[in-house]
C-alpha cells in the first residue's frame, strides 16, 4: 500500500507507474491500483523504487541498471545500493545507515516522508475538529493489515466484542484474509460488526472512528494524520521500533501480539481507552503532531528531482 501511495503521488506529477511484483500482491494491485498492473520486466522505465526486504545491494544494481532508484525501508539492517532511501521511522537517524549506503545517497527520514494517501491530508482539518469535541467511543476501527497475518483480525475481534458495549466495530481486511469466513458468521449475528473487505473508503473510516486497533505498519501514519487515538499491535519485527517510539512519545500505546500475556494486557488497555476521555484526547493531540500526511508528495518530488 505504501508503494501504491508513492506511485499515485508520482502519477499526479505526470509519471507513468507499473509494478514488477510477486503473484501474492496481485489481489492488492487489482483492488487498489488496477491501472498499474504488474509488468513482466523492468525495461522502458526511467527510475525504479524498491520495496522488498529480500533484495540485496547487488539486486538493486542489477534491476536499476544505472537508473535513479529509491528504496522504501524501515530496518536499516543491510546494504542498499540506491540513490534515495525513504524510512519514515519516527526515531530514524542518518547514522543508522552509515556504512549501508553510499555517501551520495539522499536519506528521506522520519514521518514527514511517510507515504500517506492525499485523501487523508484532505480530511485532516475536519478530523482534528471532530476529535476536539471529545465525544464518547461510538465506533472502533480494527485495521490489522489486508493479509490478516495469522488470522489476527478474528482473534482481536473475539477479544474486543465483550468489551465494546454498544460501540460499532468496523473490521478492515483483504479478500483473502484467513479470518473472513468466521467473521462473516459473526457479522451475521452481531449487528455491531461491519466488515470492510478491500475497502476503498479507508480515509472516511479513520475520520468516523473514535478509537482504533491498528497494526504497527504504514497505516500508523494514516491514523496520525487524522489524530485518531489508537492502540498499535506489533505483528512483525519491522514494526517494533516505530511502535515503541510512538508509545514512548505518548502518541500511541503498543502491544506485541507475541508477548506471553498479550490478551490480558489487551483487555486492560482497551478498557482504559474506552472510558478515559482525557487519555484519548491526549493521544489524538500527540499523534496528530507526528505526521501531516504530505510525505508521499515530498518523496515523489525527491525521486523526480533525481531524474
Amino acid at each position: 500500500m505504501r508503494s501504491i501511495t508513492l506511485a499515485r503521488a508520482l502519477q499526479a506529477r505526470g509519471a507513468a507507474c507499473a509494478f514488477l511484483a510477486t503473484p501474492e500482491t496481485a489481489r492488492v494491485l487489482e483492488a487498489f491500483a488496477p491501472d498499474m498492473a504488474p509488468v513482466a520486466d523492468d525495461d522502458g522505465f526511467s527510475a525504479v523504487a524498491f520495496d522488498h526486504y529480500g533484495l540485496s545491494a547487488d539486486d538493486h544494481r542489477a534491476l536499476a541498471k544505472g537508473r535513479p532508484s529509491l528504496a522504501l525501508d524501515d530496518l536499516a539492517d543491510r546494504p542498499l545500493a540506491v540513490d534515495l532511501v525513504l524510512d519514515s521511522g519516527p526515531v530514524r537517524k542518518a547514522e543508522d545507515y552509515a556504512g549501508l549506503v553510499s555517501p551520495e545517497t539522499r536519506l528521506l527520514l522520519g514521518p514527514a516522508y511517510a507515504p500517506v494517501r492525499p485523501a487523508f491530508a484532505a480530511l485532516r482539518e475536519t478530523a482534528l475538529a471532530r476529535r476536539a469535541e471529545r465525544g464518547p467511543v461510538k465506533r472502533i476501527l480494527v485495521s490489522l493489515g489486508l493479509t490478516d497475518v495469522g488470522g489476527i483480525t478474528g482473534r482481536v475481534a473475539d477479544l474486543l466484542r465483550p468489551l465494546a458495549g454498544e460501540a460499532r466495530l468496523d473490521l478492515v481486511l483483504g479478500g483473502g484474509a484467513p479470518s473472513l469466513p468466521g467473521l462473516w458468521e459473526i457479522a451475521a449475528q452481531d449487528p455491531r460488526v461491519t466488515l470492510h473487505v478491500d475497502t476503498q473508503h479507508m480515509p472516511e473510516l479513520v475520520l468516523e472512528a473514535d478509537l482504533a486497533i491498528g497494526a504497527g505498519g504504514s497505516t500508523t501514519w494514516e491514523r496520525c494524520t487524522l489524530g485518531l487515538p489508537a492502540l498499535s499491535l506489533i505483528l512483525a519485527d519491522n514494526q517494533v521500533a516505530a511502535a515503541q517510539a510512538l508509545d514512548a512519545a505518548s502518541a500511541s500505546p503498543c502491544l506485541d501480539v507475541a508477548a506471553p500475556h498479550f490478551e490480558a494486557a489487551f483487555k486492560a488497555m482497551v478498557a482504559d481507552l474506552l472510558t478515559n476521555t482525557d487519555r484519548r484526547a491526549a493521544l489524538s493531540t500527540a499523534s496528530a503532531a507526528v505526521c501531516d500526511g504530505l510525505g508521499a508528495d515530498r518523496a515523489a518530488e525527491a525521486l523526480l528531482a533525481a531524474l
